[in-house]
């Protein structure tokens, strides 16, 4: 029996993009023709691989099945096929992520996770909007929010920790009590799920009705106002981890109440699991994660066993 190669690749692009005008669109041909190779495989195998549920094509239990079976196999022929006629292969993966967590966190690691996959080409798109996944080209998107979006693979990407942060010229570190920051200027991230009046609350602490205070509507300005000296912002040390490490910014309250929170989510439709380049990327953020929660749990130690010796100090006699 003579293996349908086309009408293999086109069905499995279908599958992929969950739709056949949008794959009659990556593959310059009619809707028609994706149509006819599709009916021709089902026709071949004897099997129903999909329907269509108003503009969008479902897989049909057989057709899932056929789809994991074949997807990997599909990216190695492509692979070697391009390698054979001299080019190398680029896969595009295509990555939502909130301003702040691209520039933060994802951009300074990237270069590893490109050198460990040469064969992938990786676009950042930096934004807050969410991903409609029907409509637009993303694999896979890291969202901020509560971790709520049903019929979507949800993941939550690390607990963080939100505390008071500024620049060691503006305050120096463990110098200030809770009621002592209303004196100075407090810088705000508006669309954060960390607020002071919170961490007010939380801290026992009734301030003033009016305060010195300046907002921003992205994580990264704020941070970045905060490590110049501009005030002080209440911000996730996930968010801050290279200002932290660097010393650019400290915490300058002793003992300040805990927000931990889990804000970003790795989110996709659960059909781009299925997708080669998704999970390579699933697995490099998880490898990431646990190196952050590693640090971060060897810090809080550090920090316990300071503040332990520091107690047990002996008090000089008179």
């Amino acid at each position: 029996m003579q293996l349908p190669i086309r009408a293999i690749f086109v069905f499995r692009t279908v599958a992929r993009l969950g739709s056949i005008s949008k794959a009659a669109e990556e593959l310059a041909v009619t809707p028609s023709a994706v149509s006819q190779q599709v009916q021709a495989l089902e026709t071949q195998l004897g099997l129903t691989l999909m329907s269509k549920v108003g503009r969008r094509v479902v897989l049909t239990e057989a057709g899932e099945r056929y789809f994991a079976s074949i997807t990997d196999e599909v990216e190695r022929i492509a692979e070697a096929t391009n390698l054979i006629r001299g080019y190398r292969s680029v896969t595009t993966l295509t990555v939502r992520a909130t301003p702040t967590l691209s520039n933060k966190w994802l951009l300074p690691r990237l270069g590893a996770f490109l050198d460990r996959h040469p064969d992938l080409e990786v676009r950042i798109d930096g934004t807050n909007e969410p991903t409609a996944f029907k409509r637009e080209v993303v694999d896979v998107e890291i969202r901020h929010g509560d971790g709520r979006w049903p019929g979507l693979f949800v993941e939550g990407m690390a607990e963080e920790d939100f505390l008071p942060a500024c620049s060691p010229d503006y305050a120096p570190p463990a110098s200030l009590t809770a009621a002592e920051l209303p004196r100075f200027r407090l810088i705000h991230s508006v669309k954060s799920q960390a607020q002071w009046p919170r961490w007010f609350a939380l801290a026992g602490v009734q301030p003033a009705e009016r305060w010195a205070r300046v907002l921003f509507d992205r994580s990264h300005m704020a941070i970045d106002a905060a490590a110049g000296g501009m005030g002080i912002a209440l911000e996730s040390t996930l968010m801050m981890e290279r200002e932290l490490e660097t010393g650019r910014l400290i915490c300058p309250v002793a003992g300040p109440p805990p927000i931990r929170l889990v804000t970003q989510w790795i989110v996709c439709p659960h059909e781009h699991l299925r997708q080669r380049k998704v999970r390579l990327f699933l697995d490099w953020l998880r490898t990431e994660r646990a190196g952050w929660e590693a640090r971060r749990r060897h810090a809080h130690a550090a920090a316990e066993a300071l503040a332990g010796r520091t107690a047990r100090k002996p008090v000089p006699a008179d």
